[in-house]
């Protein structure tokens, strides 16, 4: 049931559980008033109940496996039944101790709980008297043929089912009690009769459900109501397993649509939750009255008279209570009246009127586009009478209202809908229905007569299975449509080859060995070639076939192209079957099979997508084409159900047109498209139409000619030379430091060619002058002295300027630049300083803004990065918000979160102890510390390590209880050597890149 706050009629929701709140104001609500003093009362005995019945489930929650344990050893016999219970590994009870797997802890519990609950009985005979004794309403009563089963004949996979379901039916009384209503129970567990007695045996089930509420009520021994309540539901939960299957409720009344089946399930969830208001004639005075303003309801959508003063019909209304006419005429009188066809009538047009009738008189939509060709025609030719006399005496009224019950809204949970519908029954069941003057269901049927492919089940004007990452519908591609349309069972799609020759017909051994041409896919095959294999014994003397490395590698990565979309990220690629192809010990079909099975495809393209669009793009990456309809995703849907993720990668592989297509040495690729892919891919501004208005004039006109240069061009014009009237770019040059008055003296020699210009090559040395060496040329042939002076020294150098472009260097001394590259500079994050943040600190008072920016800054100092939205631990924010943590408490659960865990495991050991110090301490680690740290992770677990460090004096010192750690261990501080400083600098890689690099070595 669904409350809506519309004062209409009742309406039917396939809900498939109640609450007791629910429960308590619906009734309240389809008779649109207030609730009552019962009401209110069994509202405020259920949230002061509140604790109590909280407490009573957690309970429960945490006794689950003695519950489970117990029931399961009086049913079960030669075997321990709790260890068949799916559990995670048990945390050791100690240091020392040795983790216990599921079936061990499973057996010792086992164990523990029988020998505790038998330890004064003897043989397996006291074991079924075991019932006689206990409290007299929760005593076990064996049922007749009863018998233990054996856990070696019962078989591993039943046994775990069995279990599973026990587990599951302490569960429903869980919610139960939560809820403060069984109708869980009774959804849930009414129908399950013939399958536990084709299954396993309804007499052990019958059995174990006893023992359980006997264990459960021990746990409630000093609390007499809260016993009383636990053994209420359990008596509900063996009541409804008593109870044989419901069968289908088949829809009555529709000449169009016959046949059509409710699940029991849902007609069991439904019942007794909408008001079934019915005239009588030995009501009273005010629940007759209740019942009419029920009618007003129905027809008007709203309490006409409550709300807007307004009585319609009142003569009928008087006539109505008194017995002179019935319900049906009552009924039949509103959906005459002025007030109805102002309202429902002359505001909408004769489609929209049809569809609003049906609700207020039939309580559903139109089934099916005959049905509205009749009724518009009735419309058309009698106007609204003629319309509301042909509703109200049809046979289907008369089914199902009959001569004193006022109409409701047959929803989902009341009877069979057709899945066409159902878009547009939302819409007319909603408060707003009167509001909305466009018809929905005459252009619903009107899209069905459209053809493919611009009609699907999604929306018109898209593919059925188009693969826009994100969403079902393609953005701004196409127009979108919410209405249905009939792609069936056996509609086919229409798929354009991609580059492909002569496909043929479709699903035919030509399509499937079609091949591309030259500007289809480009096809890649891994080139093999034949080596011994005699001296390796394993392969029995016959050659390995192994792919040259320039092959394989880009194999490998077409593989990954293909079938994960990329190459892969760090993490995600096979090695060790990269390995086996390379040394030809698998085949390229069995390491794209692996890559498919690989957990990054699964991920991809498997637990995040619903099954259907996780099947279509399963088929576009390994088959290489969409599917070609409905009944080849059913046969995958099937597989699915049966075998699951890998079952349906195995069916794709193994298919014959994978043979057929792709064979044993070829990457997939892909080979057929549909058209809603190709106008997604197609560029608009390519397609624009031609227009010759907007071209100059196409006329042929003569060609103007040109005067040729008169000037006379010789080689020279073109291939630059070196000669002395021509500008050149010397490089490198010489240059003279002067002093004492000397001036440039004439060259001492003449050059033979004196068209060609070069550098002077005098003889030079090197000569360290005082604290300055320099390059010196001994005699001065390049000087002379104008006007000596005698009281000055001269002072002059040659000096070489080298230069390997246009700009010049200094030259230096041979051997300098290696001394320069072995002399040890300043490590490169001290030019990092100015990058590193401020210290975070939160107090007691902080505001919003503060708590985020220590949030954010925790973040990145222990993951390196903000992490995504699904990523943040919710929960553990809210605690630190309300004040609930401290900074310190806030970083030690990030620090033993999954987030940097994972970022640990996935380094290196060297580089996972540096990257947790500078994570939570701030600074690289010392040698000794992590040889400390690597013993502790390799001794008692990565979490202890992690600890550690967290509890150390230093952290407690350096952050307290209040600072977000951050890295401060570019600055010296007492106790760190200088060594250390250097070591965190030169792993800090700056504000924006990894610490530490995962470039640099450790």
């Amino acid at each position: 049931m669904t409350v809506t706050a519309s004062s209409g009629s009742t309406r039917v929701a396939p809900q498939r559980y109640d609450t007791l709140p629910l429960s308590s104001v619906r009734q309240a609500e389809q008779e649109d008033r207030f609730p009552d003093g019962s009401e209110l009362s069994n509202l405020i005995n259920f949230f002061q109940s509140g604790q109590r019945r909280v407490e009573a489930a957690r309970r429960i929650s945490d006794n689950a496996e003695f519950i489970v344990a117990k029931a399961a050893n009086r049913i079960f016999s030669g075997g321990t039944p709790l260890s068949y219970l799916d559990a995670p590994l048990s945390p050791p009870p100690s240091d020392d101790a040795t983790p216990l797997a599921a079936d061990q802890a499973a057996f010792r519990r086992s164990v523990e709980t029988y020998a505790g609950a038998t330890s004064t009985r003897g043989n397996v005979l006291t074991r079924l008297l075991e019932g006689a004794g206990g409290d007299a309403d929760v005593r076990v009563v064996l049922p007749t043929g009863f018998a233990p089963i054996s856990v070696g004949v019962y078989g591993t996979a039943r046994m775990k089912k069995s279990i599973r379901d026990l587990a599951w039916f302490l569960r429903y009384v869980g919610y139960a009690l939560v809820a403060g209503d069984p109708s869980i129970l009774a959804v849930n567990t009414r129908g399950l009769r013939d399958v536990l007695e084709k299954a396993c045996s309804l007499a052990a089930t019958n059995v174990a459900l006893q023992e359980m509420r006997a264990a459960a009520a021990g746990l409630f021994k000093g609390e007499s109501e809260t016993r009383q309540l636990v053994i209420q539901y359990f008596n509900v939960l063996i009541a409804e397993l008593a109870v044989p299957t419901p069968s289908a409720r088949q829809r009555l009344g529709s000449p169009v649509n016959q046949g059509l089946q409710l699940p029991a399930t849902y007609a069991l969830a439904a019942r007794g939750k909408a008001l079934r208001f019915v005239m009588k004639p030995a009501m009273s005075g005010a629940q007759k009255a209740q019942v009419v303003r029920a009618a007003y309801r129905q027809v008007f959508e709203r309490d006409i008279v409550k709300g807007y003063s307004q009585e319609v019909c009142p003569v009928e209304a008087t006539q109505v209570r008194q017995g002179q006419i019935s319900m049906r005429e009552f009924i039949r009188a509103l959906g005459r009246s002025k007030e109805y066809q102002k309202q429902f009538y002359g505001r909408f047009s004769n489609s929209r009127a049809v569809e609003l009738a049906f609700r207020h008189f039939l309580g559903r939509g139109i089934s099916s586009r005959e049905e509205f060709t009749f009724y518009f025609d009735i419309v058309s030719d009698q106007g609204l009478p003629g319309l509301v006399d042909c509703l109200v005496n049809s046979m289907e009224y008369a089914r199902n209202f009959g001569e004193e019950t006022v109409p409701y809204l047959r929803d989902l949970g009341e009877e069979a809908q057709e899945s066409a519908g159902w878009g547009s029954n939302r819409k007319l069941f909603r408060f707003s229905a009167p509001f909305e003057g466009a018809p929905q269901y005459v252009t619903l049927y009107a899209a069905y007569r459209q053809p493919l492919p611009d009609q699907h089940p999604y929306g018109g004007s898209n593919d059925p299975l188009g693969l826009t990452y994100g969403a079902i519908f393609p953005s701004a591609t196409a127009k979108v449509s919410t209405r249905p349309a009939p792609f069936s069972y056996d509609t086919r799609r229409i798929l354009i080859g991609n580059g492909m020759t002569q496909p043929g017909q479709m699903d035919s051994a030509q399509f499937r060995k079609a091949s591309p041409r030259r500007v289809g896919p480009k096809v890649v095959r891994l080139q093999q070639i034949a080596t011994g294999g005699s001296s390796i014994p394993r392969r029995g003397g016959q050659p390995s076939i192994r792919g040259t490395e320039s092959s394989t590698q880009a194999v490998i990565n077409a593989v990954y192209v293909q079938i994960l979309g990329n190459t892969g990220y760090a993490g995600e690629r096979n090695k060790v079957e990269e390995i086996k192809l390379e040394n030809g010990d698998i085949s390229l079909r069995e390491f794209i099979r692996q890559v498919a099975r690989s957990e990054a495809f699964r991920r991809r393209y498997w637990s995040g997508l619903y099954i259907t669009k996780a099947i279509e793009v399963m088929h576009r990456r390994i088959l290489g084409r969409p599917t070609f309809g409905r009944w080849e995703i059913d046969a995958y849907f099937d597989t699915a159900a049966r075998q699951g993720f890998y079952g349906v990668v195995d069916a794709l592989i193994n298919s014959r047109e994978y043979n057929e297509s792709f064979g044993e040495d070829t990457v997939p690729y892909e080979r057929f498209i549909t058209p809603a892919d190709r106008t997604a891919r197609k560029v608009p501004a390519l397609n624009r139409p031609f227009n010759a208005a907007a071209y100059p004039d196409l006329n042929r006109v003569k060609r103007p000619e040109v005067m040729p240069p008169q000037s006379l061009r010789t080689v020279g014009d073109i291939t630059p030379r070196n000669l002395p009237d021509r500008p050149t770019v010397v490089r490198g040059g010489w240059s003279a430091k002067i002093a004492g008055g000397e001036t440039l003296a004439a060259p001492a020699t003449t050059l033979e060619n004196p068209s060609i210009r070069r550098s002077p090559e005098p003889t030079r040395r090197w000569r360290p002058a005082g604290v300055s060496p320099f390059w010196s040329t001994p005699g001065g042939t390049g000087f002379a002295a104008s006007r000596p002076s005698p009281t000055a020294p001269v002072i002059g150098v040659w000096s070489k300027a080298v230069s390997t472009n246009l700009a010049t260097v200094t030259a230096t001394e041979p051997g300098a630049a290696m001394a320069k590259a072995l002399r040890p500079g300043q490590p490169q994050g001290f030019a990092r300083r100015q990058s590193i943040g401020r210290a975070v600190r939160v107090g007691r008072t902080a505001n919003e803004a503060q708590v985020q920016e220590a949030i954010e800054a925790a973040y990145k100092q222990l993951l390196n990065r903000v992490p995504f939205a699904a990523e943040r631990l919710g929960d553990t924010e809210s605690q630190f918000r309300n004040t609930q943590l401290n900074a310190a408490e806030f970083v030690a659960q990030l620090a033993g979160s999954e987030l940097f865990q994972q970022r640990l495991n996935r380094m290196a050991p060297l580089r996972a102890a540096s990257a947790a110090y500078l994570a939570l301490l701030g600074r690289a680690a010392q040698p000794q510390e992590v040889s400390q740290f690597l013993s502790t992770r390799s001794s008692q677990g990565q979490q202890a390590a992690i600890r550690q460090l967290l509890d150390s004096m230093e952290y407690a010192e350096a952050f307290g209880q209040d600072t977000i750690p951050y890295l401060r261990g570019l600055a010296t501080a007492k106790g760190i050597p200088l060594v250390t400083v250097n070591r965190t600098a030169s792993l800090y890689s700056g504000n924006a890149g990894l610490t530490p690099s995962p470039r640099s070595a450790i």
